[in-house]
């Protein structure tokens, strides 16, 4: 039970997230109206597939500097995770910006000017990983874009954003961010929940698909990875 306990609690947070999301009390805004109730989806997803991308990060340096087969495969592991989560963050987004921008992508926008780049940026890490047969070479290579992938990603969609003049988004561009006037203390109730339960939930899949990796690993080198 003790190795169970996080489980269940990213299950009940993220239970509890969804159900206050569409049936918990949301400020009357104008333009945006019942659609803030995506913020209690579209940006825990994203802040789960960050956390992800950093969790790949720091293995693919962990990596590089012994070379344990066990850190390659929660490296590439927590990268295609942090893709999986990626996928809904941004369905969500354009669901959202449908509703309040008029159309779901503008690409005009350097917020979603980044996104896509650094789409681009971790389609290529994947490409690596499946193109390159050697497991080794596949490893190293891999760990080595993987340092200027996740930079560029936070360069892309954390920094440049927030430098330039014209963006939609909130917290961007000049634009003020949703804690600041939005969010009331009912919506933190939900919102702060919905982001812990995903990257735990995050972390789960992650843990699972390691274990599987690795399976798949003594059975191809019958070695135990340690």
């Amino acid at each position: 039970m003790s190795s169970w306990w996080w489980k269940i609690a990213g299950i009940l947070l993220v239970v509890y997230s969804i159900v206050m999301g569409f049936l918990g009390e949301v400020p009357r805004l104008d333009i945006l109206n019942e659609t803030i109730r995506n913020l209690y989806f579209h940006v825990p997803l994203w802040f789960a597939m960050l956390v992800q991308m950093g969790i790949s990060w720091i293995f693919g340096l962990m990596y590089l500097t012994k070379y344990n087969p066990k850190y390659d495969i929660v490296s590439s592991r927590a990268a295609y995770v942090g893709g999986m989560f990626a996928l809904p963050g941004i369905i969500t987004g354009s669901v959202w910006a449908t509703y309040t921008w008029g159309k779901p992508w503008v690409a005009e926008d350097p917020k979603l000017q980044g996104v896509m780049a650094s789409m681009i940026v971790y389609c290529v890490y994947y490409l690596l990983r499946a193109l390159i047969p050697d497991a080794q070479k596949k490893a190293r290579i891999s760990a080595v874009y993987n340092i200027f992938a996740f930079v560029m990603t936070f360069v892309f969609i954390m920094i440049y954003p927030r430098l330039a003049p014209n963006s939609l988004h909130p917290g961007n561009g000049g634009n003020p961010a949703f804690g600041k006037y939005d969010m009331d203390n009912n919506m933190r109730l939900v919102f702060y929940p919905a982001c812990l339960g995903w990257i735990v939930m995050s972390c789960w899949l992650l843990n699972v698909m390691s274990r599987i990796k690795k399976l798949e690993y003594k059975k191809e080198f019958h070695e135990e990875i340690i």
